[in-house]
């Protein structure tokens, strides 16, 4: 087993984004993401089969997808989707989020 201690990981980039790897394997990847409010993690897909989740521990903004869709977003909430769909997220406040990427890219 593996613990992570995602308190450890809440450090913010003045310029926007900070991402640290938690945890890398040929089954999945989790990322987090720490976002400064008004960053953006911009929309994007990968050429590949499989899915993700963005679980938001901190913070409110916004999934955003495809032709400008937009959801609004708070500590709590999680999306899931396939890789190739358009994904991303905008922060509206200090916003930490994890991403789970299966399998991983």
């Amino acid at each position: 087993m593996k613990k992570i201690e995602l308190a450890a990981t809440r450090e913010f980039n003045p310029l926007g984004m900070k991402s640290v790897l938690l945890h890398d394997s040929e089954h999945f990847k989790i990322l987090n993401f720490n976002l400064k409010a008004g960053a953006l993690f911009p929309v994007h897909s990968h050429d590949l089969d499989g899915q993700l989740s963005i679980l938001v521990i901190e913070g409110e903004g916004a999934f955003l997808g495809d032709n400008e869709v937009s959801i609004p977003a708070k500590t709590g909430d999680m999306l899931i989707s396939d890789i190739r769909e358009p994904h991303g997220v905008k922060a509206g406040t200090d916003m930490r989020i994890v991403v789970t990427i299966a399998p991983p890219i």
